[in-house]
């Protein structure tokens, strides 16, 4: 059966900026690519387009891409990858204001109009804790040079917005993006090295020190003014880079420190800055103003006793202060500030100690005139900086693989004389055993016995988690994530290994045990969804650890959507998080504490991408509690954080989605929750039993997907510190998640995102029921929504071409006529219970979105088969794996949530 492309498009209606723009870059392959580069570029765009609106007479381009030369091909494909990105740029820009009711104004007003007041508002914000987790998971293609200069262009734009016609510098508007165009195009896209952990490491700092200082302390005041209160810093922002060692050898102890030192660096390098400017602004006179006591004798604790600033004592004070942060810059990073001070001052020994500084500073100003000199300004949004960042930036989670802490336990208790065969307990057992391990505070490890590798490199792990604690303070490194869990002891084991560090301590004389880190269970696959409440319930059980839980008063659980989906599909998966979430809920009740779901989320939509605001609001009552973890990974990080602007509407999207998935009435009487759930269940199982017999059931299909992806050459990319694969294995079951998807991605199939849906839709009698779910219930409308907008992505025209490269071809015919089957009952199920002519006609932005950028991936595509046949032909000039990597990295900037 053959794709049907979206029919009767009504006309585009382009962004005037990406108008502007691709003129521009069009200025410039003349100028830098030449005449003939120009009109070559010219030509296959101007057909792929009229082959897109549906001309007559259009077809594939080929004749025009035959044409190209290697070295043409290359310039050809930086081209089509720049016009996607300044595309891209321009959409940030036309999006840069929120999805609707996605900010905190709004959110408020809605529950106001449920008769839910600002008091509640201000009372779930107190016990909140919001947090994106930043991961470097590699489907970041674009070296940081690139998102440079588009970044330097997005701020042009912005001054073009205001009136402006010239820089501060002089430079003509217009001709400075022209510059910045032009850099672009003869800045090389490709990494010539795989990037290390420390590579990783640099490249996230950047947007903290270019998006989440400035810009969390500037809407924590914009919120104030919104709430008529002060909250708590209940937005905060994690991270994974140097901590998470699942299937990446290359993080050790070291990483963990370097990732640590170096944010602390840029934290307090913040804070320095914004200090020193504030000496430069206090310039208030005792001879003009009254100064409170607690300022004057701040001011005299500082040492500056310059003449000239004798009747200054805000500004001798914030040297003091200033002193006082070079002395801590050099005790917790070794290295001297960059602009150190020349007084002698004793370092903080925590960020409490800078804020009451600090706050001392502010309570002085607002005790004079009408307090205007306190409230927001530089000083409100550097002591907010303080409290949301502390000295060590972001919160860094540790993360491993349960196989690994069941070998390290099995050697430390061997070595110990306690237990020689581990591995051989059940889990009744294995349970019994590391409780009365964890009642005591006797380590298991001595210095004097000899380890392996594996168990030398995670008790190095802890033992630097230890020393974070003790140097950056207790919130540098909250969660331990065990990924693969799927039993008690998977967190009893952690226990057990933290313990060696003394980040467990066993209760004594009748005191509770304490634990400084937690341990969060990572529940990845349809089968661990499911196991999850019974897990949890069971861990509650454990008198010590309900002690733990109560103290601390709410407990984490991660919930993963790429496994999940790998291993049971899109709707299966998205369905089996939705009801592990709602199980869990009463598991947690039960246990008198609060829940804290955390969302291993990805940018494509089968692994969780799409609208995190319609996908929080989306969620199980009961089940966010003001408390959510997400994280955000590859190229998602620039695509939100990348300039202020956008960061700030993200971070505010979050926000409020929480705010509303936490307070607001539920949507669903009883009886349609009921009847909706049950119709779920057998749509879930039809989609699960559709997607499993192809993937897994279909003989051949493992070597199908690795032939007419490039799943090989992907691998091969140096986009990322981690493997491709868990292991050596070739099999699908051991692939990762995030290259699976990316790769049926470039082939334009995008299978992990909608496959099975249209067998279960089809099966399903009853369609009336089919539309009221899709119309009145969050939940199935958010996940149809992103299915919509993968179905649209995805082309089976182009994917077809493809075909030539799978070496078996009566079993490629055979296994792609059944996807383009599952499309096309996907599709049209799809239509039909949303009643649309044509997908996102309901959608007419994305709709616009997506079908400019299909005219500029297709040759894309197009070109990547050709390179592919060479590459695996045998050929070996070295452009043809250069192109290829290109075309990878444009076609993953063109669809942007590829991965």
């Amino acid at each position: 059966m053959q794709h049907r492309r979206m029919a009767s498009f009504p006309p585009i209606t382009q962004n005037p900026d990406i108008r502007f723009l691709g003129r521009l870059l069009g200025d410039v392959i003349r100028a830098y690519g030449g005449e003939k580069l120009y009109r070559q570029t010219e030509y296959i765009r101007s057909a792929s387009v009229d082959r897109a609106r549906g001309v007559a007479g259009a077809d594939l381009v080929d004749t025009g891409l035959d044409a190209l030369s290697l070295d043409d091909t290359l310039a050809f494909v930086r081209g089509f990858m720049l016009f996607s990105m300044l595309a891209n740029l321009a959409e940030d820009r036309q999006g840069i204001t929120a999805e609707p009711g996605a900010d905190l104004a709004s959110a408020v007003a809605a529950l106001e109009a449920h008769g839910i007041a600002k008091e509640a508002v201000l009372a779930l914000l107190e016990r909140a804790l919001i947090v994106p987790v930043l991961t470097a998971h590699p489907t970041e293609v674009r070296r940081k040079s690139m998102i440079d200069h588009k970044n330097r262009i997005a701020d042009l734009m912005l001054l073009m917005d205001s009136g402006r016609a010239e820089t501060d510098n002089g430079e003509k508007i217009e001709e400075a993006i022209a510059r910045q165009i032009a850099l672009l195009w003869q800045t090389r896209p490709l990494r010539r090295e795989r990037l290390y952990v420390q590579d990783e490491i640099e490249n996230v700092l950047a947007y903290f020190r270019d998006s989440f200082l400035p810009v969390l302390p500037a809407l924590y005041a914009k919120w104030e003014r919104v709430l008529g209160a002060r909250p708590q810093s209940f937005l905060r922002v994690g991270s994974w880079i140097g901590g998470d060692r699942d299937g990446n050898p290359n993080v050790q102890a070291d990483q963990l420190r370097f990732a640590l030192a170096r944010g602390c660096e840029a934290a307090i390098g913040h804070y320095l800055d914004a200090v020193h400017a504030l000496g430069a602004e206090l310039s208030v006179s005792t001879e003009l103003a009254h100064v409170p006591q607690a300022v004057l004798d701040l001011a005299e604790r500082s040492g500056d006793n310059a003449p000239s600033r004798k009747d200054e004592p805000y500004r001798r004070a914030i040297a003091g202060i200033y002193a006082r942060l070079c002395a801590t810059h050099l005790a917790l990073t070794g290295k001297a500030a960059p602009r150190p001070s020349v007084l002698p001052a004793d370092p903080y020994g925590d960020p409490s100690a800078l804020r009451r500084d600090l706050v001392i500073i502010a309570q002085g100003l607002a005790s004079e005139g009408d307090g205007a000199l306190a409230t927001g300004g530089a000083l409100g949004r550097l002591i907010r900086a303080v409290e949301t960042f502390g000295f060590h930036l972001a919160t860094l989670d540790m993360r491993q693989n349960s196989d690994v802490h069941e070998r390290v336990v099995a050697e430390l208790l061997n070595q110990a004389g306690v237990e020689a065969d581990y591995g051989a307990l059940d889990e009744y057992a294995r349970i019994a055993l590391l409780r009365r391990e964890l009642s005591t505070n006797r380590p298991l490890g001595s210095r004097f016995a000899v380890y392996g590798e594996e168990t030398t490199s995670e008790l190095a792990i802890v033992h630097a988690a230890a020393q974070a604690h003790r140097t950056y303070g207790s919130q540098s490194i909250t969660h331990y994530i065990i990924s693969k869990a799927e039993s008690v002891s998977d967190l009893l084991e952690v226990n057990i290994i933290l313990k060696e560090a003394g980040l467990w301590r066993a209760g004594t004389d009748g005191a509770s045990p304490q634990a400084a880190i937690m341990a969060v269970p990572l529940f990845e696959t349809i089968a661990d969804l499911e196991a999850a409440p019974k897990v949890m319930a069971a861990y509650f059980g454990l008198p010590e650890i309900a002690a733990i839980v109560t103290a601390r008063g709410h407990q984490e659980v991660m919930i993963g959507y790429s496994d999940s989906n790998k291993d049971g599909g899109y709707l299966t998966s998205t369905w089996g998080l939705h009801q592990a979430s709602k199980a869990l809920e009463p598991v947690f009740a039960q246990a008198g504490t609060a829940i804290q779901l955390f969302h291993g989320r990805g940018g494509a939509v089968g692994r969780g991408g799409g609208s995190a605001f319609a996908a929080i609001r989306a969620q199980p009552p009961g089940t966010v509690q003001g408390r959510i973890r997400v994280t955000e990974q590859g190229e998602i990080i620039a695509a939100k954080f990348g300039t202020r602007d956008v960061a700030a509407v993200n971070l505010e999207a979050m926000t409020s989605a929480t705010l509303l998935a936490s307070l607001e009435p539920e949507a669903l009487s009883d009886r349609d929750a009921a009847r909706f759930a049950t119709a779920m269940d057998r749509i879930s199982h039809g989609a699960f039993t559709a997607y499993r017999d192809l993937v897994y059931g279909t003989d051949g299909f493992k070597e199908f997907f690795r032939e007419l992806t490039p799943i090989q050459e992907i691998a091969g990319l140096k986009i990322g510190s981690r493997p491709a694969s868990r292991t050596k294995s070739t099999r699908i079951e051991d692939l990762r998640a995030i290259p699976w998807v990316f790769s049926w991605a470039q082939a334009r199939v995008m299978l992990p995102g909608w496959y099975g849906v249209g067998h279960a839709l089809s099966d399903f009698e009853d369609k009336a029921l089919l539309a009221d779910m899709a119309a009145t219930w969050p939940f199935f409308r958010s996940a149809m929504a992103n299915l919509e907008m993968v179905l649209a992505k995805s082309d089976l025209g182009i994917a077809r071409r493809y075909l030539p490269l799978v070496q078996d071809q009566a079993a490629a015919e055979g296994i792609f006529g059944r996807i383009a089957d599952g499309w096309s009952r996907t599709h049209d199920g799809l239509l039909a219970l949303t009643g649309q002519s044509r997908l996102l006609e309901k959608n007419p932005t994305l709709e616009t979105s997506i079908r400019l950028r299909l005219p500029y991936i297709e040759p894309l595509n197009l070109l990547q088969i050709e390179l592919l046949k060479r590459h695996r032909a045998g050929e070996d000039d070295p452009r043809i794996k250069e192109g290829i990597e290109l075309s990878i990295n444009a076609i993953a900037t063109a669809l942007r949530n590829s991965g």
